[in-house]
């Protein structure tokens, strides 16, 4: 409670009083307070009135509370009121309402636990906490580590970050985030990655010393000291690690909900691994060391993942899988021997039943005799001085033993993870300086406090002492530094209760001296204390009950600590024994964790000993009780050595404070519980913190801050040129108590509640002003309204009269138009009746006499047919009389003419047996051998004429055979189609089977199909009317992975520029050559990629990117090597392979050409029906998409089942015709054959039937004719055959090519088969983009043919112009010495032939070094930019690289261009914002020059004439065109990175903290913020300054020539930078987020805008990149109440992630308490409305996404042969040709 300022306590002010639910609870005075009054009259927020009475004796007011616009703030120490509600109520509402958890309280960071994941831990989050200073972002650990990381460098001063909090606050998440940001800001040296080795520690020791409590699943059982060390440049090499007080006691005991460590739980979750299997684990719940608790499993770990992510740390650490398997062979032999079972034998001993299964596992893992350990667990050695004995131990005495041993191996084997740990992290390196990182206890009390507890709250007083010291010091130095009048400050010292622990004769020297007695007990200890403490220290007391436990008066709270166990937990004693037999182990690991063990493990004095007898007699060892003294140190006396050793780090570091708070018991995702943070603030020094600053002057205010807070409180005439002088003016008559306030050099310091009071003024003097406003304005508004309402009655009148006129009017006219209506009805209703009457008689006549005429028809049909019936049957009787009369005359003829034939057959054999028979015979015999002799001169002849017909067959049947060849392919081809078509017929009909049972659910899906089509038509309207965004779009996303490439790349060559110069420091033996690196990069290529795998990658990246570039017009060739030489190469390869490619081709195209011509026809035709065909059944289907278009009887099934029929007729009349063509051409071919054959065997026959050839010609000439006629006839077989064969090879080609067609076309069919599946409008869109993708090919073919034949003319062509100035020189050159003579005027002529070579420039080749030193680096762009023509030094270069083009020099042209290029890369490396821009410029132009002049068409279609005849004639440079190309992507991403490093400390400042326009934004107190500023004064830049800047960088390139499309780009990533740090930093400020902030921000958008509008560039899509920006701007300051507003919140801010619009209203901050703040249920109503949106979810802008860059053509009018070289280049070595 307060007693000051009882003037604030008067009605409607708000206070805090006192609740035992909440703590504290708001209310509202009702009434004003008079100096006397008892009581307060006190409205709750609730509305319930009460009476607070006020404490008698010291009158103390209650607690003020802070203004509305305090409160949320960043810092603690900013509010008005500091005192404990006050910060109660601060840390809630950031908390719950705001979702914040972390508060700065001063020099402290408060950090609530969420018990949720959330999303500011990202590397994106640490980039921009980076390089900040502790006060100019929200609250964070990363702020904190930045500190530390800041003062470090700055101070050379080693740091510390204490972390602390109870269990289950925190604590080791705070400090593993601060490790994570340390490891990620500041790298590593070595290439051991120290800084993943740092956080790979955290794991292991998470799973062996963590577990779960009732308070934290993952609570922290030991205190941890890590040092991270740096080097000179302030880069992680190395860490070392010191622990604290394990909790060993948890190993053998849990409590109820608790576990033992995680790592048990790992092991026995994994037991079913095979590597597990010696261990004999098995479930957690078997083993009385992990199921006391009753809790095995933590919801949502998975211990077999987590023991897996152990192990992987522990390989990182380079513990390899032998030692792994070692220590959970340890682990287990652990669990094992909590199983082992120990039973009683009598009162006074036990034993442990043989063959314990428990036990023989231990004995197994452990590598020792099971008769040693089962001895030794139930029995002991008693030491004497003379003597030893054997003691039996009863046994609870022997459990006791037994689990003191389990946790002596469990702490060692900590120890030695943690002395390995340790050794992985240490490095070679020496250390420079070192951060400090403590995870340690928070203060503890529970119901039962034992040595633990103690131990714990010792350390925290001592911490507590050291933190209050700093905070002193802290307050002291800012009093100082102002020149402000120094007073004590009355703090808490808690020294006395740490001299009660620690001092002599103090409580830790008290348990000691107990130890060392042999009876020493802990009753006689707890007697000890009250004798020596009770009466002489006022902070120890004595329980009323109890005479076993003791009270002390810690700096918290009062702990009750009892006495038991105290002893045996700082004694900590194991048997001597059992440590022999474990020693003794076969087991090498185990030994090693033992071989330190000390001598005496007993702080008794007595002596260990060996030997297995009773009773033994021993001479005493001097030097071994020496030994034995220096290790009887005690667990208290240990640990407070270690915590001394600890202050002396902790006050040799500049410390930096986390306090870690537990929001609820219940670990509640944002649920705070007042109770229970109260306690941990009182625990946690958080209030002691606001006590020191509200005793002293804690609000602090600048003068510039003052001024513009409180400026409404100034009159004009108050308000002086002197700022600080007109805030000490004001402050003088507003506050009359001088003591209220003190002036510093800097600032203003104000006692609490001074602000408040001021806050109070301001408003009063606000809501006066606002009373006058409104007074005027209902003024106006009430005469405006009146007015309004005169003005409608006046209206109202005349336009009800006119109403009423015009009603009588039209009464009027209706009754005039009724009495026509009746007329005109009643003649209609007449008309209809007659009609009626008509129409039926009409209809009855009609039937009538259809029905008659129908009579008559049928009686004329059956005469009719019975008059042909009886013609029928009369007929087929007649002509069956006359077939019976013709068959016996015919049979009757057949009778006598056989016995006619009889009698003269009878008649001839008796003629011929007579012998005057043979004399006629021969009488003939003479004439028939002349016969024979002219038949055989006529066959020669018919030989003759067969031949010349054979030929004339052969031509006709070769003729016929092609005629009948094409037939039958157009038959073949039928029949496939045929076929084709029949198996689309069963296809067709299986797809209307299926059609039919889908139609139902696609009847219902039709609407969300209809819908999506209209969007689906709609997107694609968009495309058709703008198509150019969506190909520049993929065009964009390209470039960007390429221009990636080529940053990596240019990384990785600053990366082995800094590996080579650190080698030369450290060898110093030979420089690194160029070609190392060209190897070093091959080696590289070829690790990864084979030769082949990489001219594979080449050619396939080379095309996608002609594809694509050939879409925007933009040419780039293929993507290159690291090296030009390289490149070079490949290209060559490729260029080969292309030739190769197309001579290939061509050979194809030449044999497919007639086959194409012959098919061409037929394929267009057939196309044409099928086109038709499919229109109309697409015009079916569209026609008729309602239901049940595709049902029997719908038109569109109608139309599919006509094409099904006409199909399978076409199909049969197609098999048809080409079985009687089969047939035909068979016949006709064995006609053919048969008519050859049946002419020779005539021939032949002939010829045979005389019985000798030589003796009827004895020339032999008929035999000669008849070999003649053979070996004719075997030529033609040949020439047969021969066709035959060539007829079978083209019918086998034909049929191959008859197979694409069919291939062709059965997809064709396919396509067809799948666009009638889908629905209409998908079916349009489908062959649409089926078209447009065929068209796309062959138009891509053909542009590919086009370029190829477009190169090889440029190539004759060039080589025809080199030929003819060849052809040119040998001429002249072969002029005669008679023409010389004669012609003396020839030489002459020589100079001005070389006028049409001009605009070159020719040097030496060993002047080659000295132009590109005196051109490239050693050139200052100032003066060339100033005094020269832009883009002078790429001219020059050009022209001395068109000479060695000229001269035909490929030599020259390589090593000119490489070393430009080398040259131009090293003068970059100095980041200088001209020289980058500079030479930007001219690689640019230097790159057009190369294109203008290539002799390519497209790259000349803007040259002059003369221009022309200035073309490269010899060499083809688009490979080097690409080299340059990616050298200016290089410049251009440094130049941004120039830019950018120039620009950012502007941004900031210039956007958000600079108040452009005055008055508008409220300053809110800072607290402690800045501390650590670098910056002397707030506020250095402007938005002039931004300005000022962006117009200096576009003067600069303006004056260097750069392209105008180039700037454009450049411009639009500026905007971006500014746009994206401008909004991160707005993300995570909650001091920006307001609604006045919003008009600074738009306003200074606006000026920004304005400045694109003056440089012309508001069309380069910079204004585009600051959309983000403008609609957090607008968030901030449009109405966020209702669902309206939140709708159109959700359709402003499209270009808002829905992460980063819940974060801005989150941070949304009322400025002046008119506003109001946004609450949590408007903002759950926006995210429910953003949840279906698709985004990512980063918070945070990338800030180094860099936008892909092109280099669009722009050619130069200027002349080559008009540059002059100025002398001030010192190029005089140049000689203009």
């Amino acid at each position: 409670m307060t007693t000051q300022y009882p003037q604030l306590h008067s009605s409607r002010a708000r206070v805090w009083i006192p609740d035992a639910e909440e703590v504290w609870k708001s209310a509202e005075l009702t009434k004003d307070f008079k100096n006397g009054d008892p009581s307060l009259q006190l409205m709750l927020e609730d509305g319930t009135s009460i009476e607070h009475k006020l404490d008698p004796k010291t009158k103390n007011l209650p607690y003020l509370r802070n203004p509305d616009i305090l409160v949320g703030e960043n810092d603690l120490t900013a509010l008005s009121y500091l005192h404990e509600p006050a910060v109660l109520h601060n840390l809630k509402v950031r908390f719950i309402d705001s979702k914040l958890i972390y508060t700065y309280c001063g020099i402290v960071l408060v950090a609530i636990n969420p018990y949720e994941t959330l999303g500011i831990y990202g590397t994106d989050i640490i980039n921009a906490y980076s390089g900040q200073n502790m006060g100019d972002m929200d609250p964070h650990i990363f702020a904190v580590a930045e500190e530390a990381y800041k003062q470090m460098a700055r101070d050379e001063r080693n740091q510390s970050i204490i972390v602390s909090g109870e269990s289950g606050a925190g604590k080791t998440v705070s400090a593993k985030y601060a490790m994570r940001y340390f490891a990620t800001v500041s790298g590593s040296t070595s290439e051991a990655n120290v800084e993943q080795k740092v956080l790979a520690s955290n794991p292991i020791m998470e799973a062996i010393g963590n577990a779960k409590t009732t308070r934290n699943d993952n609570s922290s059982r030991f205190g941890k000291y890590i040092e991270i060390g740096f080097d000179t440049r302030y880069r992680i090499i190395g860490a070392n690690m010191r622990t604290y007080l394990l909790e060993k006691s948890r190993v053998v005991f849990q409590a109820d909900e608790e576990r033992n460590y995680h790592i048990f739980y790992q092991l026995c979750a994994s037991s079913h691994l095979p590597e597990f299997n010696s261990l004999k684990l098995s479930s957690a719940n078997d083993f009385l060391y992990t199921r006391q608790g009753r809790s095995p499993v933590i919801h949502g770990v998975d211990d077999t993942k987590e023991l897996s992510t152990t192990r992987n740390a522990f390989t990182l650490l380079g513990i390899n899988e032998s030692y792994q398997m070692g220590l959970f062979q340890v682990l287990a032999a652990i669990l094992h021997l909590g199983n082992v079972e120990i039973k009683d034998k009598d009162s006074d001993s036990s034993l442990i039943p043989p063959n314990n299964r428990h036990l023989t596992a231990f004995c197994e893992l452990v590598g020792v005799t099971y008769q040693d350990m089962s001895q030794w667990l139930c029995h002991r050695k008693l030491k004497t001085a003379t003597e030893t004995y054997i003691k039996t131990l009863p046994r609870l005495q022997a459990t006791n033993a037994r689990d003191a041993l389990a946790k002596h191996i469990y702490a060692k084997l900590f120890n030695w993870i943690v002395e390995h740990v340790n050794k992985a992290l240490i490095t070679n390196i020496k250390q420079h300086s070192f951060i400090g990182v403590l995870d340690i206890y928070g203060f503890e009390t529970f119901e039962i406090n034992s040595f633990e507890q103690f131990c714990i709250n010792y350390a925290n007083e001592k911490l507590q002492q050291q933190f209050n010291m700093h905070v002193f010091k802290l307050e002291q130095e800012e009093y100082m530094k102002e020149q402000i009048p120094w007073t004590l400050i009355d703090f808490y010292d808690n020294q006395p209760c740490i001299n009660l622990i620690e001092a002599k004769m103090g409580i830790l020297d008290l348990l000691d001296e107990e130890c060392k007695m042999p009876k020493g007990s802990d009753d006689s200890w707890a007697q000890k204390l009250y004798n020596t403490h009770l009466k002489t220290c006022s902070l120890f007391e004595k329980p009323r009950m109890s005479n076993r436990a003791f009270i002390i008066q810690h700096f918290a709270d009062k702990v009750e600590y009892q006495c038991e166990g105290f002893l045996e937990k700082n004694k900590d004693t194991v048997n001597e024994d059992q440590i022999n037999v474990l020693k003794a182990s076969k087991f090498d690991l185990l030994v090693e964790l033992f071989q330190d063990e000390e001598k005496a493990t007993s702080p008794t004095g007595q002596v260990p000993g060996t030997g297995g007898r009773t009773r033994l007699s021993i001479k005493p060892d001097k030097g071994r009780d020496k030994s034995s003294k220096e290790h009887k140190k005690t667990v208290g006396c240990q640990f407070r050595n270690s915590l001394q050793m600890l202050m002396d780090t902790l006050n040799a570091t500049t410390p930096h404070y986390v306090r870690c708070i537990k929001p609820n018991d219940y670990k509640l995702a944002f649920s705070f519980d007042p109770k229970r943070a109260v306690q941990q603030l009182r625990a946690c020094g958080v209030l002691e913190t606001i006590r020191i600053s509200a005793a002293g002057f804690p609000s602090r205010w600048t003068y510039q801050e003052f001024f513009s807070r409180y400026r409404v409180l100034m009159k004009q005439k108050d308000v002086l040129s002197d700022k600080k002088l007109t805030c000490r003016n004001v402050l003088e008559k507003l506050v009359q108590d001088q003591d209220k306030y003190q002036f510093g050099k800097t600032k203003i310091f104000f006692r609490a509640g001074q602000v408040a009071y001021l806050e109070k003024l301001r408003a009063d003097k606000l809501r006066v002003a606002c009373i006058r406003i409104q007074k005027t304005i209902r003024c106006w508004l009430a005469r405006k309204r009146y007015l309004r309402k005169r003005s409608a009655a006046i209206t109202i009148q005349r336009f009800t009269r006119g109403y009423q006129a015009r009603c009588l009017a039209k009464f009027m006219r209706r009754t005039q138009a009724a009495t026509i209506i009746q007329k005109y009805q009643r003649m209609y209703m007449e008309r209809k009746r007659y009609r009626q009457k008509q129409a039926a008689a009409l209809v009855m006549q009609t039937i009538l006499r259809a029905y008659m005429a129908r009579q008559k028809y049928q009686e004329l049909l059956r005469e009719h047919n019975a008059v042909i019936i009886q013609k029928r049957v009369r007929g087929w009787l007649a002509r069956r009389w006359y077939k019976r009369c013709l068959v016996s005359l015919v049979y009757l003829q057949c009778c006598f003419r056989r016995m006619k034939a009889r009698r003269e057959l009878k008649k001839l054999k008796i003629e011929a047996r007579s012998v005057e028979h043979f004399k006629k015979l021969n009488k003939g015999m003479e004439n028939k051998i002349m016969q024979l002799q002219r038949r055989i001169d006529e066959q020669s002849k018919d030989n003759r004429s067969i031949n010349e017909k054979l030929v004339s067959l052969e031509t006709s049947s070769t003729a016929e055979r092609e005629r009948m060849r094409g037939e039958l392919n157009r038959l073949r081809g039928v029949e496939e189609d045929a076929k084709n078509k029949g198996n689309q017929v069963t296809s067709l009909l299986e797809q209307l089977e299926k059609l039919k049972k889908e139609l139902s659910s696609t009847q219902k899906e039709k609407k969300t199909i209809e819908d999506w089509a209209q969007t689906y038509r709609d997107e694609m309207e968009k495309v058709r009317r703008d198509p150019h965004p969506y190909l520049s779009t993929d065009l964009n996303e390209e470039r960007s992975r390429y221009q990636n490439l080529l940053t990596e790349h240019l990384r990785l060559e600053e990366k082995y520029d800094d590996l080579k110069e650190a080698m030369v420091r450290n060898t110093c033996t030979y420089p690194v050559k160029t070609y190392e690196r060209f190897t070093l990069f091959m080696n590289i290529i070829r690790h990864h990629f084979s030769d082949a795998q990489l001219q594979t990658r080449v050619c396939r990246f080379k095309k996608k990117l002609k594809g694509l570039l050939s879409l925007s017009s933009v040419e780039r060739d293929v993507t290159r090597g690291m090296d030009t030489s390289l490149t070079l190469k490949l290209q060559k390869r490729l260029t080969e392979l292309e030739q190769e490619k197309q001579s290939l081709r061509n050979e194809l195209e030449n044999r497919e050409d007639q086959f194409q011509r012959a098919r061409r026809q037929e394929l267009e035709s057939e196309n044409k029906k099928l086109k038709h065909d499919l229109a109309e059944i697409r015009r079916s289907l569209l026609g008729n998409a309602a239901t049940g278009a595709g049902a029997p009887g719908s038109p569109a099934y109608k139309v599919v089942l006509e094409q099904l029929n006409a199909s399978c007729e076409e199909l049969e009349v197609r098999k048809e015709e080409v079985l009687i063509l089969r047939s035909q051409l068979v016949s006709q071919k064995e006609a053919m054959h048969h008519k050859v054959e049946e002419d020779f065997t005539r021939s032949v026959f002939s010829v045979s039937a005389a019985p000798d050839f030589h003796k009827l010609n004895e020339d032999g000439e008929l035999w000669l004719v008849n070999q003649g006629l053979k070996e004719t006839i075997r030529l033609l077989e040949h020439q047969l055959q021969t066709q035959r064969r060539g007829y079978d090879s083209e019918v086998e080609s034909l049929r191959g090519e008859l197979q694409n067609v069919k291939e062709e076309n059965n997809r064709q069919q396919q396509l067809l088969a799948q666009n009638l599946q889908l629905p209409p409008e998908a079916r349009i869109e489908a062959s649409l983009q089926h078209e447009i993708t065929r068209l796309t090919n062959e138009n891509l073919d053909l542009m590919e043919q086009l370029e190829k034949q477009d190169r090889t003319i440029r190539k004759l062509k060039k080589q025809l112009k080199v030929y003819s100035k060849r052809i040119g020189e040998m001429g002249e050159g072969q002029t005669s010495p008679g023409q010389m003579v004669d012609e003396p005027i020839h030489p002459v002529n020589i100079p001005r032939r070389e006028k049409d070579f001009q605009g070159m420039l020719e040097y030496k080749k060993e002047d080659e070094l000295k132009l590109v030193k005196n051109l490239i680096l050693e050139l200052k762009p100032r003066g060339v930019a100033v005094n020269l023509i832009p883009g002078l030094p790429a001219y020059i270069l050009f022209m001395c690289l068109r000479h060695a083009d000229y001269v035909n020099d490929d030599q020259k042209v390589r090593t000119l261009l490489t070393s430009t290029i080398n040259s131009i890369k090293k003068i970059l490396k100095v980041y200088d914002f001209e020289t980058v821009s500079f030479w930007l410029s001219n690689t640019c132009r230097f790159l057009h020059c190369l294109k203008q002049y290539s002799g390519d068409e497209a790259f000349m279609r803007h040259n002059t004439q003369r221009q022309n005849e200035h073309t490269l004639s010899n060499f083809d440079l688009a490979e080097y065109r690409q080299v340059i190309s990616d050298l200016a992507i290089q410049i251009y991403q440094q130049l941004i990175k120039c830019m950018e490093n120039i620009l950012q400390p502007m941004i900031v400042s210039g956007m958000l903290e600079h108040e452009t326009i005055q008055g508008v934004s409220g300053v809110k107190p800072t607290g402690l913020r800045k501390r650590t500023s670098s910056i002397a004064d707030e506020g250095t830049y402007t938005l002039d300054s931004i300005l000022r800047q962006l117009s200096a960088f576009h003067s600069t390139m303006c004056q260097h020539g750069t392209d105008p499309e180039l700037i454009k780009q450049v411009v639009k990533q500026q905007f971006y930078i500014i746009g994206a740090v401008t909004l991160n930093n707005l993300l995570l400020r909650k001091d920006m987020c307001s609604w006045s902030k919003g008009m600074q921000i738009r306003y200074n958008v606006s000026q920004l805008e304005e400045w694109l509008r003056d440089k012309g560039l508001m069309i380069c899509g910079a204004k585009e990149t600051l959309e983000p920006l403008i609609q957090a701007a607008q968030l901030l300051q449009v109405k966020k109440k209702t669902d309206e507003d939140a709708e159109a919140i959700c359709s402003m801010c499209l270009a808002l992630t829905t992460a980063q619009i819940v974060k801005v209203l989150n941070l949304y901050t009322p400025v002046n308490e008119f506003e109001e703040r946004v609450s949590v249920a408007f903002i759950r109503t926006i995210q429910t409305r953003l949840r279906d949106r698709c985004e990512s979810p980063q918070l945070l802008m990338d800030t180094k996404m860099i936008y892909p860059v092109t280099f669009p053509f722009n050619p130069s009018s200027l002349a080559l042969e008009t540059i002059q070289i100025p002398s001030s280049l010192n190029l005089a070595f140049l000689t203009r040709v």
